[in-house]
């Protein structure tokens, strides 16, 4: 059974990337059923695989609450176009790899999962900064008013969705390291 609840996680974490520069709506629901998936895994003696607790749902389903509000709020065009997605998600999940190389200088769990918050949202940034400075993108440039805007429209949704996968990879690697 663990086997499975493992798997389905993880096609959930794809389907959640998967489905950002698609459907950006569903793509933080769907990570974060990845990660309530992930919290049922159990091993033979019935203590959790990977320390998934209550308290770190509650946090991580009110964010996906607050950012799935955000994205309804949006202009429909705006939450259609998909302009920049390559360079936000790459930028994402370049920024939570470097964050997850935090436990090479930290030990504790919390400052592992904090870099990697970090790292994921300085990812998600610079990922959009370099899109702006492409010819396609400088109509959304930063002297253009709309630079806040799309990033929290875009980057916003793409940084908690790939904070989700990030958490279950910091808690992975924090308890397996040694």
């Amino acid at each position: 059974m663990t086997v499975t609840v493992i798997i389905i996680s993880c096609i959930l974490f794809a389907a959640a990337l998967a489905l950002l520069p698609l459907r950006m709506l569903a793509a933080p629901a769907c990570a974060f059923m990845g990660l309530m998936t992930l919290s049922f895994a159990k091993s033979a003696d019935g203590y959790p695989l990977v320390p998934v607790n209550g308290t770190i749902l509650i946090g991580w389903l009110c964010m996906t609450v607050v950012v799935t509000t955000a994205t309804l709020l949006q202009p429909v065009a705006v939450r259609k176009t998909r302009r920049g997605m390559g360079y936000i998600i790459v930028g994402a999940l370049a920024g939570m790899s470097v964050g997850i190389l935090g436990y090479t200088v930290a030990s504790q769990v919390s400052m592992l999962y904090g870099i990697m918050i970090a790292a994921t949202v300085a990812g998600t940034f610079l990922g959009f900064l370099l899109y702006t400075n492409t010819p396609e993108g400088r109509a959304i440039n930063v002297a253009s008013g709309n630079f806040f805007r799309y990033l929290l429209a875009k980057g916003f949704p793409t940084a908690i969705t790939v904070m989700q996968i990030g958490v279950a990879l910091v808690l992975t690697i924090a308890l397996y390291k040694y």
